[in-house]
Order: structure tokens, then C-alpha cells, then sequence
């Protein structure tokens, strides 16, 4: 780059700046304040403490998460343990005449024992063939089923993390959703999930992190909300313990 060309760009950068100085300082100006020509100082960081302090008991941390799950549409259920879940989605299954059921790849929901449970319904556990598209088959699921990793009682939502055997499309795209939240998984605040994964570090973190707050719901520009469209239409959380 010759001389002449550096003087031309220098020139235009300094026009640049000039007028996007006038710009600020007349909405400065407009606004009847002084231009903050630096970034405000914050002396706090992160949370209150009065935050990071609240801790529900179980059974309020129980009832606020059934509250707002609740509310939203999605269902609650209370179970004792993985014999009575498994009862549930048994149950579950031959009153919405579910023909197909997939799960995440898990001991715990392998313990549910479904298969015995349900000999007429075909059970697809997530990435158990190669060869197999577990999108397509997850797509034509009438009942996915997955364990909470986290729920957060304060905004009713359920954490699911992603890996090879925990795949995303099981919570998103079957028609009907069940998730199997173990009681002490359960914790008050939001933050008490988030501070996992920032102790866990980037290099650890899951490919996919889906936070779940009920069934899918999409509004638009005239507030008609559709349920379903996106994702599971309905969503069964089972608390269990």
C-alpha cells in the first residue's frame, strides 16, 4: 500500500470517527444528559447474595416445581421408584395406544424393564445399532422417554444434558414426552445447575445443554399459540423418590 492510498484511509476513518462522535453527542444532547464517553464501573458481580442464599426445603422445592411445570401444560406425576415408573409409562402407553417408544441409552431406564413391561410396543434405545438413523426413528416415536440430569424448582424447568447415548432429538422429537426426574436432582435455583457446568469447565462441557419447561408452544405475530409444533405436544415429568 503506497503513501498516498495510507493518507486517503487514514482521512476517511478520522471523517468516520467525526461524525460518529456528532451522533452520539446530539443524542446526548437530546436526551439532556452529559456523553458517557466510558463504560460504567460495576462493582458487583454475578448473583446478590440474598440470591445465591435462598434454599427451599424438598417438599416446597416439590410443590413449586409442580406449580410451574403445571402451568405451562405439561403434567406431574409422583413416583416412589423406578418399578413405579416404570408402572406409569406402561400405563401411559396403553391408554394413548402408543405403538413405539424410544429411550436414552442408560442403566437407570434400561432398569425400567419396558420391554417386559410392554411386549406389544417396539423400544428403540437411542445409538444402540450403527447403522441405524436414530433422527428418523426418534421422529416416528409416539413416546420418547429421558432422566433428567437437573430440574430447577424455581422455573420449573428440567436440564437435559446430550452425549452419544443421551440424544437430543429423544426429548425433541417424539410426540409425547416422559421424564424421569429423581427427587434429589431437584434443586431450588437455576444457578445451582449453571455452577456445574462452569466448575466443569469449556473443555467438558456436553455437546447439547436443553432446558425443558413443558410442551412445545409457538405464538405468532396475532398471539395464536399452537402446542406441539416444535417439539413433544405432551410432556409428563415423573418425580421420583
Amino acid at each position: 500500500m503506497n503513501t498516498e492510498h495510507q493518507e486517503w484511509l487514514e482521512q476517511l476513518e478520522k471523517k468516520s470517527r467525526a461524525k460518529q462522535e456528532h451522533f452520539m453527542n446530539d443524542i446526548a444532547s437530546k436526551l439532556r444528559r452529559p456523553r458517557q464517553t466510558h463504560a460504567p464501573t460495576q462493582p458487583f458481580r454475578g448473583a446478590p447474595a440474598f440470591w445465591t442464599d435462598l434454599e427451599w426445603d424438598i417438599d416446597k422445592r416439590i410443590q413449586a416445581f409442580t406449580d410451574n411445570f403445571v402451568s405451562v401444560g405439561a403434567h406431574i406425576a409422583r413416583v416412589r421408584d423406578i418399578g413405579e415408573a416404570s408402572d406409569f409409562i406402561a400405563n401411559k402407553s396403553h391408554e394413548l395406544s402408543a405403538k413405539y417408544i424410544i429411550r436414552q441409552n442408560e442403566q437407570a431406564l434400561t432398569d425400567l424393564g419396558l420391554e417386559e413391561q410392554l411386549p406389544d410396543v417396539q423400544i428403540s434405545v437411542w445409538n444402540s445399532q450403527a447403522e441405524e438413523n436414530w433422527k428418523a426413528r426418534a421422529a416416528e416415536a409416539d413416546i420418547g422417554v429421558v432422566m433428567a440430569d437437573y430440574a430447577t424448582a424455581y422455573t420449573g424447568s428440567v436440564t437435559v444434558l446430550s452425549s452419544p447415548e443421551k440424544g437430543r432429538s429423544v426429548s425433541l422429537l417424539p410426540t409425547v414426552l416422559i421424564i424421569i426426574i429423581p427427587v434429589e436432582r431437584l434443586y431450588t435455583r437455576l444457578g445451582e445447575t449453571l455452577d456445574r457446568f462452569d466448575e466443569a469447565g469449556r473443555e467438558n462441557l456436553p455437546a447439547g445443554i436443553h432446558f425443558i419447561s413443558g410442551p412445545s408452544r409457538s405464538s405468532d405475530i396475532e398471539n395464536d399459540l399452537t402446542i406441539g409444533v416444535h417439539g413433544p405436544g405432551i410432556v409428563y415429568g415423573l418425580i421420583m423418590g
